[in-house]
C-alpha cells in the first residue's frame, strides 16, 4: 500500500513540473543558420535621377504664390516749389552720371557765388542748349565742350572741383533739379547769358536778369 502511494505521488510531481517549465525564447523547429553563411536582406532603392535623361522640373503649385523679393525704392523728390528745400534734399558730392557732372560743373564755375535762383538760371541755359534741336550739341557735356562757349573749359576734360565743398554739392542739387524739371526758371527758354559787368552788344532778345547775369534768347 505504501509503495503504491509513494509511486503515485512521484508521478504527480513529475507531471506538475513539466507543465510549469517555461518555454525557451525564440525556440523554433527550423534549423539554425551559421552566422558566417547568413546574408542581409536586399533593400530596393528607387532610382531618383536617370543619368542619361533630361532633368524634369516639377510644376509649381498653382495655389502657391511665390514671394517677391523686397526692393528698397529711392525716396522720391517732392517738387514743393521751394527751391531751397529741394536743394537741401538733393545736395550731394556725387552727381551720379557723367552728364549730370557736366551740368553741375557748368553751374559751379559760372554761378557758384550766385543765389539759388541765379544758379538755376545758368543750369537752365545749359539744358536749353542741349534740347535746342541741333543748334547746339545735344548733351550737357557737348554744350560745355563746344569751342569758345565757356571760359573755364580747357581741352576735353572737366576742371577739378572740391567735391566736399558746400558750393559743389549745391551745384549738384541744382543740376538734378534742372535735369528732372522740378523747378521752372524766370529765364524760360534763354540760350545765352553774360555777367552784368560786361556789355557784349549782342543783338538778341533780353529775357531776364538774375543775380549777376543777364539772359538772352
Amino acid at each position: 500500500m505504501l509503495p503504491s502511494l509513494r509511486t503515485a505521488l512521484l508521478i504527480c510531481a513529475a507531471l506538475g513540473a513539466s507543465s510549469v517549465t517555461p518555454a525557451l525564447a525564440g525556440q523554433s523547429d527550423e534549423p539554425l543558420i551559421p552566422a558566417a553563411s547568413a546574408t542581409l536582406p536586399t533593400i530596393t532603392v528607387p532610382q531618383l535621377l536617370d543619368p542619361d535623361a533630361e532633368p524634369v522640373l516639377s510644376e509649381p503649385d498653382a495655389d502657391v504664390t511665390p514671394a517677391e523679393p523686397e526692393t528698397v525704392e529711392a525716396q522720391p523728390v517732392i517738387p514743393t516749389g521751394d527751391l531751397s528745400a529741394m536743394v537741401a534734399q538733393l545736395r550731394s558730392a556725387d552727381p551720379g552720371s557723367r552728364e549730370l557732372e557736366c551740368l553741375a560743373t557748368g553751374i559751379y564755375f559760372e554761378s557758384k557765388s550766385e543765389p539759388l535762383a541765379g544758379q538755376l538760371a545758368v543750369g537752365k541755359v545749359i539744358a536749353n542748349r542741349a534740347n535746342s534741336g541741333g543748334r547746339f550739341p545735344s548733351s550737357y557735356c557737348g554744350v560745355l565742350f563746344q569751342r569758345g562757349q565757356f571760359s573755364f573749359v580747357r581741352g576735353r576734360s572737366l576742371p577739378s572741383v572740391p567735391r566736399s565743398s558746400r558750393q559743389w554739392q549745391t551745384a549738384v542739387a541744382i543740376a538734378k533739379i534742372v535735369d528732372m524739371g522740378l523747378k521752372e526758371s524766370v529765364v524760360g527758354n534763354a540760350l545765352f547769358f553774360h555777367a552784368r559787368y560786361v556789355s557784349p552788344g549782342w543783338r538778341l532778345k533780353r529775357v531776364a536778369a538774375v543775380g549777376n547775369h543777364v539772359f538772352y534768347r
